[in-house]
C-alpha cells in the first residue's frame, strides 16, 4: 500500500501542478465572464440597423415603417432594382419583398448574410400581427374581437404524487431533479472528455522504457495500476471539489439578487437531499470513474504512449453517444424505449437513468436495478483491467490496440492455466 500511495502521490502532484490543470480550473469561469460581460455591456447590442420594404401597397409600406423595434428601423424602398443596390452599397442590412393577396399576406427577406433566428421570428410575429388585421378588417371585426380571437389557449402540467390515498404536486422538487439531471450529464461528458486522454497517458507512460521493468522489480503490477489511475481520479476530484467550492462562494455573494432569491423560494430540502437527487449524483460520480477505467484499459494496450489518442476514441464515442442520448432523446421524449433500454445498459446508464429518475418516468426500484448493474459492472470492468494490464505491461504489439488486447487476454488464460 505504501509503493501505491507513492505513486498516487507522484502522478497527484504532477498533473495538480500543471499548466493543462490550471487552464481546465479556469476555462468554465472564463467563458462565464465572457458570456456576462457580452450580455452586460453589449447585450442589446446589434449590427441590424435598416431593413428595406419593398411593397405595391404604399399604406402597408407606411404602415409597417412605424413599427418601432429598438434594434432596427424600417424603410421603404421603391422596387426590387433599387432595394438591390442599396443592400449592395450597404445603404440597407436586408430588405423584404412584401406580397399582398386578397387574404394572403407573405414576405420574403433578402440579405447578403444570415440576420439570425431571432430577428426572423420577430419579422415573422410583425407579418402574423398585420395579416391578422388585414383579415379582420375584411370581417368587420373590432380591435377586441380580433384578440379575443387570438388568444391562445390556456396550458399547464402537473406532476404529481400520491401519499396516503391523496394527490399533491411534485412539480417543486422535480424542477430541481431535472436541472440536477442536465447539470451531472454535463459535468460528466465534460469530466470524461478532459480526463481519459490524461489517465491513458499517465498508464502507458512508462511501456516501451527501460523504467517500467525497474518499477516492477520493486512492486506488484496491479499496485501501479491502480495507483496511476487513483492518482488521475483524486486529481479529477480535486477539480469537482474546487467548483463547488466556487459555487458555494458565488452563492453566499449573489444570494440577494432577486433571481436567486426566487430560486430559493421554490426549493425545499427535500428536493436537494431526496433519495433521487443522491441516485442522480450517485450515477454521475460511478459513471466517471467506470470511464475512467475503460480508458486505463486503453492505455495500457497501447506499445508506445504517442499512440494513447487513436486508443481513446472508442471512449469518446461511447461517451458522446451516451451523452446525446440522455440530452437530447432523453430531455425530449423520456418515455422513449431506446431511452429505457439503455438506463440499463453500463456506460450508457449513468446518463439515460438521471433523466428518467428527473422526469418521472423510472420508479425507485428501477433506478437501484440499475445503479446495482453499473457498480457490478464496474468492479468487474476495474478487475478485468488491471489484471489484464498485468498480462501485457511488458508486452509490445505493433498489430495496434485490438491485437494487444487480444494478445492479453492469452497472456493470461495460459498464466491462469500455468497456476
Amino acid at each position: 500500500m505504501s509503493k501505491m500511495g507513492i505513486i498516487i502521490k507522484d502522478v497527484y502532484k504532477k498533473n495538480v501542478k500543471s499548466t493543462a490543470f490550471v487552464i481546465m480550473i479556469l476555462a468554465p469561469f472564463f467563458v462565464m465572464g465572457i458570456f456576462y460581460l457580452s450580455q452586460h455591456f453589449f447585450g442589446d447590442a446589434n449590427d441590424i440597423s435598416t431593413i428595406g420594404i419593398v411593397t405595391d401597397q404604399p399604406a402597408v409600406a407606411e404602415q409597417l415603417a412605424k413599427t418601432k423595434n429598438k434594434d432596427y428601423t424600417f424603410k421603404t424602398v421603391d422596387g426590387d432594382k433599387k432595394a438591390q443596390q442599396q443592400l449592395e452599397d450597404k445603404k440597407i442590412d436586408a430588405y423584404l419583398d412584401l406580397k399582398i393577396g386578397e387574404d394572403q399576406l407573405s414576405g420574403k427577406l433578402y440579405s447578403k448574410a444570415s440576420l439570425g433566428t431571432s430577428t426572423e421570428t420577430q419579422l415573422q410575429q410583425i407579418l402574423s400581427s398585420m395579416q391578422a388585421s388585414i383579415r379582420a378588417s375584411q370581417l368587420n371585426l373590432t380591435t377586441a374581437q380580433v384578440q379575443k380571437v387570438m388568444e391562445p389557449a390556456k396550458f399547464d402540467s402537473t406532476k404529481v404524487s400520491f401519499e396516503n390515498g391523496e394527490m399533491k404536486s411534485d412539480d417543486g422538487d422535480s424542477g430541481i431533479q431535472f436541472i440536477l439531471s442536465f447539470l451531472t450529464t454535463i459535468i460528466m461528458f465534460m469530466f470524461i472528455t478532459s480526463y481519459s486522454s490524461i489517465i491513458a497517458q499517465e498508464i502507458a507512460s512508462e511501456k516501451g522504457t527501460r523504467i517500467m521493468e525497474v518499477l516492477l522489480s520493486s512492486m506488484k503490477a496491479k499496485s501501479h495500476y491502480y495507483g496511476k489511475l487513483l492518482g488521475v481520479l483524486l486529481v479529477a476530484l480535486t477539480q469537482l471539489l474546487i467548483y463547488v467550492v466556487a459555487i458555494v462562494v458565488a452563492f453566499r455573494q449573489f444570494k440577494d439578487l432577486p433571481i436567486l432569491q426566487g430560486f430559493i423560494n421554490n426549493v425545499s430540502i427535500k428536493s436537494l437531499l431526496g433519495t433521487n437527487v443522491a441516485l442522480i449524483i450517485g450515477f454521475m460520480l460511478i459513471g466517471i470513474f467506470l470511464y475512467a477505467v475503460l480508458s486505463a484499459l486503453c492505455g495500457s494496450l497501447v506499445s508506445k504512449p504517442e499512440d494513447t489518442a487513436k486508443a481513446v476514441q472508442p471512449v469518446m464515442y461511447l461517451s458522446m453517444i451516451g451523452y446525446m442520448l440522455g440530452l437530447i432523446l432523453g430531455a425530449s421524449d423520456p418515455t422513449n424505449m431506446i431511452i429505457k433500454i439503455t438506463s440499463y445498459i453500463p456506460f450508457l446508464s449513468s446518463y439515460s437513468m438521471p433523466i428518467r429518475l428527473a422526469t418521472g418516468t423510472a420508479e425507485m426500484s428501477s433506478a437501484f436495478v440499475s445503479l446495482g448493474i453499473l457498480i457490478v459492472f464496474t468492479i468487474f470492468l476495474t478487475a478485468f483491467s488491471a489484471q489484464l494490464y498485468k498480462s501485457n505491461v511488458l508486452v509490445y504489439s505493433e498489430g495496434g490496440a485490438w491485437t494487444a488486447l487480444k494478445q492479453s487476454i492469452s497472456i493470461m488464460q495460459n498464466n491462469r492455466k500455468a497456476k
